[in-house]
C-alpha cells in the first residue's frame, strides 16, 4: 500500500486543521492505521491509531480530547481532525500502517508510511 499525508499548513494557537491520508493499493481495510508525529530536533512519537474496522481508537495523552483519529475505508483514507492547537504540536506529521494489530505505538510494527505534512501552530 502507498499511502499519502495532507492537509498540514500553519495555524494559529487554537485553530484547527484536518490531515487526510490517501491510501492506494488493495486492502486498505485490513490496515490497522496510525498517525506519528515528529518535530523538529526530536525524535517521532506516536499519536493516534485506529483499527482496521475504525472500532478501536487510541490517542496519546497529549491531545486526547483535542485530537480525532478516523477512517474511510469505502475511500481508502484515514483522518486525523485536530482542534485546539499549541504551538508544541507543530511538527511533520506521518500516516503509517500496519500488516497485523501493532503494540500501541510501537513504529516498528507499522509496515508502510506515508512522506509527511508539516502542521505548524503560531503562538
Amino acid at each position: 500500500v502507498q499511502l499519502q499525508a495532507s492537509g498540514g499548513g500553519l495555524v494559529q494557537a487554537g485553530g484547527s486543521l484536518r490531515l487526510t491520508c490517501a491510501a492506494s493499493g488493495r486492502s486498505f481495510s485490513t490496515y490497522y492505521m496510525g498517525w506519528f508525529r515528529q518535530a523538529p530536533g526530536k525524535e517521532r512519537e506516536f499519536v493516534a491509531a485506529i483499527s482496521w474496522n475504525g472500532e478501536s481508537t487510541y490517542h496519546v495523552d497529549s491531545v486526547k480530547g483535542r485530537f480525532t483519529i478516523s477512517r474511510d475505508n469505502a475511500k481508502n483514507t484515514m483522518y486525523l481532525q485536530m482542534n485546539t492547537l499549541k504551538p508544541e504540536d507543530t511538527a511533520v506529521y506521518y500516516c503509517a500502517a500496519a500488516l497485523l494489530p501493532p503494540r500501541t505505538g510501537t513504529m516498528g510494527e507499522y509496515n508502510y508510511w506515508g512522506q509527511g505534512t508539516l502542521v505548524t501552530v503560531s503562538s
